[in-house]
């Protein structure tokens, strides 16, 4: 067993800050990866950070954006706590060495990005999360931190008592893909979750192969509530054959979008009168697919966007990478043509729930970053402010797991304080939706939490329990013939993207429950066929399913249960914000393998105002 005082899951944005922050507080830190720091997804981020910087912009600003991003489901205290916090951890990256791009007076730069009232995106060219990732591994190697590289931790170590909110979590369970143990990792003080995003749930994705979900599946399973899992960013620039990113630092530079008869759609179809290409991402998204769905896309898939007119010097200076990114995947030169583009699934605004501290409802447990939800994006998330939530609450969780006071959160978690419990009318029967019999060696995991253990012992006991069940699942999942884990995700990753996309239907959305619930009950059955202990990618990605069929479900059935059309949650038969009855975050808790919905109302009341909802126009 390893032992240290803060164990941070994951090395990329989030959880590199949240490391220094511990370190710095005195804490034995360490970070387990199953990927090396810099191969973090964070390094695909292009656009940039949203920082009050400038005279005549502020943080009240920033924070008035960010809310009617939102569509007024983010809660107050998280987003006031990420405009205040930005401009001090950013210029903090900029004094560690960060690149930033930088006008004639010597000045860090800054560009207009979507839904935002003043150009507050601080960037590095189109490689802002690459070079935020290196800077701040560089602080990692300077400190000494210790990191277990290629670890990939598959379970959490909690104690079983039967409210998650008087739950204490101890530790992870994680495996060593270069050796093949599996050992357990103590944390005197805390876990923080900071293992990104999940975007696998989907086939047309701009994320990595490795962000399924992990943190918000292994503490949900804990008992930690999921929130808001229904709320998918579909980023309207991605490239149609691989869905790589094309940052919103193109749009933000000036580039245009054209649909097949040669009209800026967003102006002339009437999309966003007044910010044109520059609207929300939900918006541009809308109308890049209605666009297509109406008959006026390019070969009846994409739209164009189009630099050109920028001219070379500044679309080499500003925009290099997406250069090279347009001619390796699409054969196209940005200086002479345009691009191709359409909206893939690219963020979730949900996920783990946590108070503005990073802090779940079960002790000792944190999460920050993508894999966490605050909640500071609500419903949609403006571009440009992914960076600065890895930062700003990366350190917070760091500091506060270390035992740093910060303070009371404002932000209840877990069934405190006011909430309502949900009736959820589904396609399938109660208990069916998980597939197969809780506990099940190759399913879903025990009545408590995955890995629980007697609330009587000991810390250090509470973590051999939750090895000595992981090593029991992993040998039986390769002593055994079975179903090849690849087909269930290809089938779960298809459904998804059919029928839980941009647009959302009703019988599309139980379409995709039934097809959840097939593809657990053959999990039921998973196998892995390589029979070695190390470097075996098909044990690892047989996990990683689980995984990721857990997130599907609560990402749909959240989409069913949400009856309205709010940010980026758009439903056929609901075409109207409810405010009246849906300013309330969905939340979904683990109920013997099946999820139990219940809400929390929004807090929509800051330091000083309270964000009153209106209407939401660009």
């Amino acid at each position: 067993m390893y032992e240290h005082d803060v164990i941070v899951v994951g090395a990329g944005g989030a959880g590199l800050r949240a490391a220094i922050a511990a370190q710095e507080e005195g804490a034995d830190v360490a970070i387990v990866t199953k990927l090396h720091p810099v191969r973090s997804h964070t390094g695909a981020a292009e656009g940039g950070i949203n920082a009050a910087l400038r005279e005549g912009d502020s943080w009240e600003d920033h924070a008035y954006d960010t809310m009617k991003g939102s569509d007024y489901l983010g809660d107050a205290p998280a987003v006031e706590t990420l405009c205040k916090e930005s401009p001090k951890e950013t210029m903090q990256l900029e004094h560690w060495g960060m690149a930033f791009s930088r006008d004639e007076d010597g000045r860090v730069s800054q560009r207009p990005f979507g839904g935002l009232s003043f150009p507050r995106t601080t960037y590095a060219g189109a490689e802002t999360g690459h070079q935020l990732l290196h800077t701040m591994y560089e602080q990692l190697v300077k400190r000494g931190i210790e990191v277990y590289d290629e670890w990939y931790a598959t379970r959490l170590a909690v104690s079983d008592e039967e409210r998650p909110e008087d739950r204490t979590c101890h530790g992870v369970v994680a495996y060593d893909i270069q050796s093949g143990e599996i050992a357990g990792f103590r944390a005197r003080k805390g876990v923080v979750l900071a293992t990104g995003g999940p975007g696998q749930v989907y086939d047309h994705t701009t994320n990595a192969v490795s962000n399924t979900g992990d943190g918000v599946a292994m503490a949900y399973r804990a008992g930690a509530p999921m929130e808001d899992m229904e709320f998918i960013q579909f980023h309207p620039t991605t490239l149609p054959s691989t869905g790589v990113l094309i940052s919103e630092g193109v749009r933000g530079e000036g580039g245009i979008l054209y649909n097949a008869e040669g009209e800026r759609f967003m102006y002339e179809h009437g999309y966003a009168n007044n910010a044109g290409e520059l609207a929300s991402r939900d918006v541009v998204s809308r109308a890049e697919l209605t666009e297509v769905n109406e008959g006026r896309g390019i070969e009846d898939e994409y739209v164009h966007l189009d630099m050109r007119h920028l001219g070379e010097e500044r679309i080499v200076d500003r925009l290099e990478n997406i250069l090279h990114l347009a001619e390796d995947f699409e054969g196209v030169d940005g200086i002479e043509e345009p691009m191709p583009v359409k909206p893939g699934q690219h963020y979730a605004m949900g996920g783990v729930e946590t108070d503005e501290n990073g802090e779940t409802c079960i002790t000792g447990l944190y999460a920050a970053g993508e894999c966490a939800c605050a909640s500071v994006h609500g419903a949609n998330r403006l571009g440009g402010n992914a960076l600065p939530e890895l930062i700003v609450f990366g350190k917070r969780a760091g500091q506060h797991a270390a035992g740093r006071d910060l303070g009371t959160a404002k932000i209840e978690t877990g069934k405190r304080g006011e909430f309502e419990v949900g009736e959820v009318e589904t396609p399938v029967e109660p208990g069916e939706i998980s597939g197969g019999e809780p506990g099940d060696v190759a399913a879903d995991g025990g009545k408590a939490a995955d890995g629980g253990a007697t609330a009587e012992l000991t810390p250090e006991e509470c973590v051999e329990r939750a090895v000595t069940d992981e090593r029991t699942r992993v040998d039986a999942l390769m002593s055994r013939d079975g179903t090849n884990h690849a087909n269930i995700r290809a089938k779960v990753q298809k459904s998804m993207t059919r029928f839980v996309n941009v647009f959302r239907e009703e019988e599309g959305l139980k379409q995709a429950l039934r097809d959840i619930r097939e593809a657990r009950e053959a999990y039921q059955d998973v196998a892995v066929s390589d029979p070695s202990r190390t470097f075996n990618t098909d044990l690892i990605q047989t996990i990683e399913t689980r995984n990721l069929l857990d997130i599907a479900e609560a990402i749909t059935l959240g989409a069913l249960v949400r009856d309205e059309f709010r940010g980026a949650h758009w439903r056929a038969e609901h075409q109207e914000r409810k405010d009246e009855s849906w300013l309330k975050h969905t939340m979904l808790s683990w109920n013997d393998g099946t999820p139990e919905v219940w809400f929390r109302p929004v807090v929509l009341e800051g330091e000083d105002k309270r964000y009153e909802p209106k209407v939401r126009s660009y």
